[in-house]
């Protein structure tokens, strides 16, 4: 059975028993119903920001190797409803990630501010998973050693994974806390599913016709191109 480390002690369940993710023949429809807890899937609280880009791509290589499905908040409508879709999204998750790297003041025009979003959704999952224990197990990341305790003190007591801001932190902190007990991929494997989408990304953005990587269709060609490359790369281990 896997072992995870966490805020709550919980335990994913064993890889056989997790749903499968990103059937082929299933592309479009990588997004499964909301108001029920998928086991295999992820809420992922990260900044969606050019700077960001190489560790984006590293958390959905990273999960999607591991066996887990990504969900993001692309696509979501704004306003009310779309604070619901959010509080959904998380409810539905077995777990979540929040990656609270970006504390600094954020000058694009018209203000320079703070951005909120991301611990005020870490204080939605903390909710939920006080609410629903056995349901929901959250894991804060951050860039730097003991920043957190400055920027977020409420959650001292919590041992953030601590990624460095690079992308073979991200894919070794999603390994410390997504542990099996065998078949465990190592972190070459994980790095090059993180390759392989990377160098498939400007096709999927001229196919898309999209600028950015944070479009919720390019994210669903990115996780389907990371199941694919991980998918691959088990069926060649598996053979020697």
């Amino acid at each position: 059975m896997a072992q995870m480390a966490g805020t709550s002690g919980a335990k994913p369940k064993p890889r056989e028993e997790r749903a499968s993710i990103f059937p082929a023949r299933q592309r479009s429809k990588v997004t499964k119903d909301l108001g029920r807890i998928t086991e295999n899937a992820v809420f992922l609280n990260i900044p969606y920001d050019q700077r960001f880009r190489s560790l984006y791509l590293a958390y959905i290589a990273g999960l999607v190797h591991l066996g887990f499905l990504p969900r993001v908040t692309l696509g979501l409508p704004s306003g009310a409803r779309r604070l619901d879709k959010i509080s959904a999204l998380i409810e539905s998750c077995r777990y979540s990630i929040h990656d609270l790297s970006r504390v600094g003041i954020d000058r694009n025009p018209p203000f320079a501010t703070p951005r909120f979003n991301m611990p005020f959704e870490l204080g939605l999952a903390v909710a939920w998973e006080r609410a629903n224990p056995t349901r929901h197990t959250w894991f804060v990341f951050e860039e730097k050693n003991y920043r957190i305790q400055k920027s977020l003190s409420d959650i001292n007591g919590t041992d953030p994974q601590i990624h460095g801001g690079i992308v073979s932190g991200v894919l070794r902190e999603l390994s410390n806390i997504f542990r099996r007990t065998r078949d465990q991929p190592a972190l070459p494997e994980l790095t090059s599913t993180y390759h392989t989408i990377s160098r498939r990304l400007p096709r999927i953005l001229a196919d898309r016709g999209a600028a950015t990587p944070y479009e919720a269709q390019v994210f669903q060609d990115l996780c389907y191109e990371a199941k694919v490359a991980a998918d691959s790369l088990m069926l060649l281990k598996g053979s020697r």
